[in-house]
């Protein structure tokens, strides 16, 4: 195979999945058939792309393919002349180039796939699971490890989901105005999930995963047209607007991750930032403040400083606080750790790491011991940073994170 091909194929899988099933989804109404055949059709892509070239339109022809793979599936698995009338009225459906609407509906089957994962009846982790591993194609794995749950827990949960969905007969759609609060925050969720998973990668080669932060970003202008009114929307898109700013900065030419305060903040996006804090104010005057209004605000500190020096870390540790009354997890708390640590010193920040690893509930992430090595580092406690560098390596996934790290140890190490 060869090398171009594969590329080809890697890219339309990012770009194309989630449009893929999700349109297989509201055809054939099957789940499972909908993943199945997507991945079938990238199996395909592979050997019959390295033959006739690469389409001129790769979704198009994924879509095309994976459609009639369905077909084929349907009508091997048909029995009695009822199921293949059935077959053969999909097959017609799967020919047209269009199907009819009601005109005020959303045209955007993966917004319905998100507002159908995040249907009430489901558990809060299971939507947003659920629309990760549709919409976005990660894998169980990738799921797991930004849940911070084993990967058997996750596949168990996504199996339950899809299940209940099937029997409970949720309808695959945009519900109406009046149902859109009910899963405004999973949907929240999912968006800002499926932007994180682009923007640091939590496996592979490339840190950033620009298909997937565009697709968050374009999903959440869309959410905003729908809910207008609701400052957590736009506190959302504030905060992928900022944060996907900085998105040139990250990496190096070498594709070796580059940290905050050593960014060139010349290569920041001015527009986004711009867009970004005009929303997050907007939102705030509405006086109803969220999680992600907070966020939006840490994000914002770190945008509009000049330069790392003057960044108002006691700030942002002050915001990560009331965030933790939003969103009391370790994950928040860890966040809040490096801006004390900023603010105060690293040994404040250390204390505070060392008390959230004595309560084991990041055992795993990566980031944890990560933190702990810089912040020993600091303190040029040198062999107690190597062996935390040498865990957080262990566990980190992406391979930009891992070679940061080891060029961490190894500064620590001589």
């Amino acid at each position: 195979m060869s090398p171009p091909v594969e590329a080809a194929v890697a890219a339309a899988f990012r770009a194309e999945w989630g449009q893929v099933v999700a349109t297989l989804i509201r055809v054939t109404g099957d789940w499972d058939l909908a993943e199945e055949c997507a991945q079938d059709a990238f199996a395909a892509a592979l050997e019959r792309w390295a033959r006739d070239g690469v389409p001129h339109r790769p979704g198009a022809w994924l879509t095309t393919t994976a459609r009639n793979k369905a077909v084929d599936r349907l009508r091997r698995e048909a029995v009695g002349a009822a199921k293949l009338r059935e077959v053969a009225a999909l097959a017609a459906v799967l020919d047209k180039t269009t199907e009819p609407e009601p005109p005020e509906e959303i045209r955007d089957d993966r917004l319905r796939l998100i507002f159908t994962c995040c249907h009430p009846a489901l558990a809060f982790e299971a939507r947003v699971a659920l629309t990760l591993r549709t919409l976005a194609g990660l894998t169980t794995a990738e799921i797991a490890r930004a849940f911070v749950v084993p990967e058997a827990t996750m596949a168990q949960r996504l199996v339950r989901a899809k299940r209940k969905i099937r029997h409970a007969g949720i309808p695959y759609r945009v519900p109406p105005a009046n149902l859109l609060p009910a899963r405004t925050n999973a949907v929240l969720g999912v968006l800002y999930l499926l932007f994180n998973e682009g923007y640091a990668a939590s496996a592979g080669a490339d840190l950033v995963r620009r298909s997937l932060t565009d697709e968050a970003i374009r999903l959440a202008r869309v959410l905003g047209s729908l809910m207008p009114a609701e400052p957590e929307v736009d506190g959302l898109l504030a905060l992928l607007l900022l944060t996907d700013a900085r998105r040139a900065a990250r990496v190096s030419a070498a594709g070796d991750l580059v940290t905050l305060e050593q960014q060139d903040r010349k290569r920041w996006d001015r527009a986004e930032i711009d867009e970004g804090v005009a929303l997050l104010e907007s939102a705030l005057r509405r006086g109803a403040p969220g999680p992600y209004q907070v966020q939006a605000a840490i994000a914002a500190c770190h945008s509009t400083a000049p330069a790392a020096a003057e960044t108002d870390w006691r700030q942002i540790a002050s915001l990560y606080a009331e965030l933790a009354k939003y969103l009391p997890s370790p994950v928040v708390e860890l966040n809040r750790a490096v801006a004390v640590a900023m603010a105060d010193g690293p040994a404040a920040g250390l204390a505070l790491v060392d008390r959230l690893a004595e309560g084991g509930e990041l055992a795993g992430y990566h980031l944890l011991p990560a933190t702990r090595a810089d912040l020993l580092r600091r303190l040029d406690r040198l062999a107690e940073a190597a062996a935390a560098y040498r865990e957080a390596i262990e566990l980190a996934g992406g391979d930009a994170e891992r070679r940061y790290l080891e060029g961490r140890l190894a500064e620590v190490s001589s």
